[in-house]
């Protein structure tokens, strides 16, 4: 198992070219399925996750060619409608699979879906807004198998603004005869990003980006191509990071927008910031002062996917913060390894206080998923010595060359 060494103590200086977004370009890779032809998504981050959903795609019969940053996806030769258990069970976001096939086949089966252990993220939501479209669904031995008999359009709220089923909704429903009305919807940038891309394939779906969506079906789409969003938790974490070590970063292909919760955190703490249309720059020239308090919220309010990285930065301020996570309940994950590096954490059910603390000190780590990986990295970064980070492939899962990325501004990191 691969591990991360990093010696750090150092302020970093330089510039990052952001990826594409993760949360943004696994639906539109399972959107490609809905038109027959071949699609062409550019700006594809090369992540775990990513390989994942395509090897799905390639074992749903769909040809598969990549090319740096840029894939082609043939889906001409679509064969199956079961999405297979080994690959699903590694990553939460195959269940947008879901959606895509049936509105391609009108049938699919599927395990429950895997990834990080971050606590209960049921898919109910999804089953339960499906039946209500007319979508024939049995649970059993582990399993899931849809079939779509005869959509019924309509209007469906649901009980929590979830990105995966807003999602899952938009692919079902483009493809279905009537108008389909999703209320509560999720409204973070990436559910913009896949409604551009349907419309590019002739899809009528209007609203994303606010609470209400809708959804004129269409009975044939046709393959587009696509440039991926940036990946705000990404700029996030670069963010987090230089606020913790000091320095200065300049964060190209970013759009200032999606990551304004952060921005104006990390202002209020001291940092100096200085954003253009696509572009930021980040100076902390002292260490920073922590807020009182954060609470996670969808979107536009502080994303939960970056709490775990704000973590380790406030470990690394000046004064007590305290954290509110509303959205997944094991997301503080991460403290107990904080701990070990003598971070100043008291947890109480959603509820984290962080004590900063002047030096934290090198400890051997482990990380307990995606975020929380990435996380450990920042303190890594500010902490005088040597520390080794075990269990990085949850990184790889949505970090493209994170290594080479942090060494490139000075950070001393190597893999072994």
């Amino acid at each position: 198992m691969c591990k991360y060494i990093i010696h750090g103590g150092n302020p970093l200086y330089g510039t990052v070219k952001i990826q594409g977004a993760k949360n943004a370009v696994l639906p539109i890779l399972a959107a490609s399925i809905i038109a027959e032809g071949e699609t062409v998504i550019h700006n594809c981050p090369d992540i775990y996750d990513v390989k994942i959903t395509l090897e799905i795609l390639r074992h749903l019969g769909c040809g598969i060619s990549r090319d740096g940053n840029t894939v082609k996806i043939d889906s001409t030769t679509l064969s199956t409608y079961v999405i297979p258990e080994d690959l699903t069970r590694k990553m939460r976001s195959s269940v947008i699979f879901t959606g895509a096939v049936l509105a391609r086949l009108g049938i699919t089966e599927c395990s429950y879906p895997g990834g990080c252990e971050l606590g209960l993220r049921p898919i109910d939501i999804h089953l339960k807004s499906f039946r209500q479209l007319g979508v024939d669904i049995i649970e059993e031995e582990g399993y899931i198998k849809c079939k779509l008999n005869k959509y019924h359009p309509g209007k469906i709220h649901l009980g929590f603004p979830s990105v995966g089923a807003t999602e899952n909704l938009m692919l079902l429903a483009c493809k279905q005869k009537g108008k389909t009305i999703i209320t509560n919807c999720a409204r973070e940038p990436e559910i913009i990003d896949l409604q551009n891309f349907l419309n590019m394939m002739g899809a009528k779906v209007s609203g994303a980006g606010s609470s209400i969506i809708e959804i004129e079906g269409i009975s044939r789409l046709f393959p587009a191509e696509k440039t991926i969003m940036p990946d705000r938790i990404v700029a996030a974490t670069m963010m987090f990071m230089v606020a913790a070590t000091g320095g200065e970063i300049t964060l190209q292909n970013i759009i200032p927008l999606h990551i304004d919760s952060i921005i104006s955190l990390l202002a209020g703490s001291g940092a100096a910031i200085d954003c253009e249309i696509d572009r930021l720059n980040i100076k902390c020239s002292s260490r920073l002062t922590a807020p009182d308090s954060v609470q996670t919220m969808p979107y536009p309010g502080f994303p939960t996917d970056a709490q775990s990285q704000l973590m380790a930065a406030l470990a690394t301020m000046k004064g007590t913060s305290i954290i509110n996570e509303t959205i997944f309940e094991n997301r503080f994950n991460t403290a107990a390894e904080l701990k070990k590096m003598g971070a100043d954490i008291t947890i109480k059910d959603r509820i984290a206080v962080i004590r900063g603390v002047k030096n934290l000190h090198p400890a051997n780590v482990i990380s307990p998923d995606l975020r929380g990986g990435a996380a450990l990295a920042i303190a890594a970064l500010a902490t005088e010595g040597k520390t080794e980070i075990e269990n990085i492939h949850f990184i790889s899962r949505g970090y493209e060359n994170f290594d080479k990325i942090i060494s490139s501004i000075g950070g001393n990191i190597s893999r072994k």
